[in-house]
């Protein structure tokens, strides 16, 4: 019986942290309540990548940044703003504990820090309810298309629906139309999409509109995860998130606010021609999720 009273508690507390967000999920990572204690863990490597890309036939180029966390096996990764992290954190964070990037980090590196436990203690190619979609070699194009295709399929939407796109990728609005959905594009940094629709600034205008929610894991570097999950809980709209930046972050909300998932670890598609793969997820198939 004092088993199963200890699993129940503990179950009990990952509930009441993913209801409260991902402050709630770090402080129960810290405490031990999601697998070992991470002050004897090492992030043995801290690197960051910065590139662009500009698809055939577009006009928009994306300047990405990422701070990437690798933990044994896995590797946890977060986007981040220009100027909002320093090259010189690769030296300064490579070979710490993983609980000091956990407690004093910048966002993004503590984010992908977060990230690289939860896919070391639950590696998404292991994870019950997952499912593995291979993204075909060859170009970026190719690979853009089918990767948000995959997004777009875990839309469950009826035609006509309005979809808040919070994070603007040209194919995946391309992709939600196809779907029979009205996007309404959210972005910080673009003003318009590759046709001409208005991209808004104001993430509570379109979440106040929306059918349906597809969201980048961008918002857990930016603050505003919370938000968009409490959202659409008060709401009860579906929330996609499609997640390179904190894919086990935004896996741990799954069946909490978080309707579907499409989960993409590191190397990310446009690092390599090759096959690579992301991972679905679905409330319904997955359970509560979980970290």
């Amino acid at each position: 019986m004092a088993d199963t009273t200890k699993t129940a508690g503990v179950a009990d507390t990952a509930d009441t942290a993913r209801l409260a967000g991902v402050d709630a999920l770090l402080a129960g990572v810290l405490a031990g309540e999601h697998g070992p204690d991470p002050a004897e863990l090492t992030a043995t490597s801290v690197f960051w990548a910065h590139h662009g890309t500009r698809l055939a036939g577009g006009d928009v180029t994306y300047l990405n940044q990422y701070v990437l966390v690798r933990v044994g096996g896995a590797f946890g990764g977060c986007a981040f703003e220009a100027g909002e992290l320093d090259p010189a954190v690769c030296r300064e964070a490579s070979g710490s504990p993983l609980a000091t990037l956990l407690k004093e980090a910048p966002t993004p590196l503590r984010t992908a820090a977060l990230d690289a436990y939860l896919a070391a203690v639950r590696p998404h190619r292991e994870a019950p309810g997952a499912e593995p979609v291979t993204l075909p070699a060859g170009p970026p194009e190719v690979r853009a298309a089918a990767r948000d295709a995959a997004v777009a399929g875990l839309l469950d939407i009826e035609r006509g629906a309005k979809v808040a796109l919070i994070g603007v990728v040209n194919p995946l609005v391309a992709a939600i139309r196809e779907r029979g959905g009205d996007p309404l594009p959210c972005d910080f940094n673009l003003r318009t999409t590759q046709w001409g629709d208005p991209v808004s600034r104001d993430m509570h205008e379109v979440l106040d509109a929306a059918d349906a929610v597809v969201a980048t894991g961008m918002t857990l570097s930016n603050g505003s995860f919370d938000t968009i999950l409490a959202r659409c809980r008060e709401r009860g709209v579906p929330l996609v998130v499609y997640a390179q930046s904190g894919s086990a972050v935004a896996r741990a909300f799954l069946g909490a606010g978080v309707t579907a998932l499409s989960a993409e670890p590191f190397p990310f598609s446009q690092f390599s021609a090759e096959p690579t793969a992301l991972y679905r997820y679905r409330a319904a198939a997955g359970g509560k999720g979980g970290a």
